[in-house]
């Protein structure tokens, strides 16, 4: 199959799957259950990409100043400072590891 046969048949894939959820019963979405077990996914999902991103370089593994942001990033957030300062600070640890 040519390369734009595969662009199209993951498109109409996403559509399809985007369009499922529209036939899902309004009741169901609104149950306590199924708003704790979305929050859940979402904050999964978005934890497990957090370390995948810090943490991989290509099939291996990589400690480097990304390692050292996201802890720096996540004591700034543990003192509860503003998001700002959060970025901030992930930001000049990273580049502080990156200078040593």
């Amino acid at each position: 199959m040519m390369l734009w046969g595969w662009i199209l048949l993951g498109c109409a894939a996403a559509w399809a799957i985007k369009f499922a959820g529209y036939l899902v019963p309004v009741r169901w979405l609104q149950s306590p259950r199924m708003s704790r077990v979305a929050g859940c996914l979402t904050i999964g999902l978005l934890a497990s990409l957090t370390a995948m991103n810090t943490v991989s370089a290509g099939t291996g593994l990589a400690l480097d100043a990304r390692l050292g942001a996201l802890i720096a990033a996540a004591l700034a957030l543990v003192l509860r400072l503003p998001f700002l300062v959060v970025v901030l600070a992930g930001a000049a640890a990273a580049a502080l590891l990156r200078l040593l």
